[in-house]
């Protein structure tokens, strides 16, 4: 796990670039092996095929994981008008 985590940032680079989104930032919670990371992305497609890719997956497997979709508080207000 250790190699694997180790190797993983320069992939996500390589595959963040395949898909077109990029990460704003990551945060860790290590004992619970909570990852939380932020990323802009142009679709909620985008993202969830960055995260089937078999480098990302595998990595995911060892933690808690979720894709939740946000936006700013402006861009929640123009989907209201």
């Amino acid at each position: 796990m250790k190699k694997l985590t180790l190797e993983l940032p320069e992939k996500m680079s390589v595959l963040e670039k395949k898909h077109g989104i990029k990460r704003v930032g990551v945060w860790t919670v290590i004992p619970e092996h909570l990852v939380v990371w932020v990323y802009e992305a142009p679709s909620s497609d985008a993202l969830q095929k960055f995260s089937m890719e078999p480098a990302i997956a595998k990595w995911m497997a060892w933690n808690t994981s979720e894709i939740k979709l946000a936006m700013s508080l402006e861009e929640s207000m123009q989907l209201l008008k």
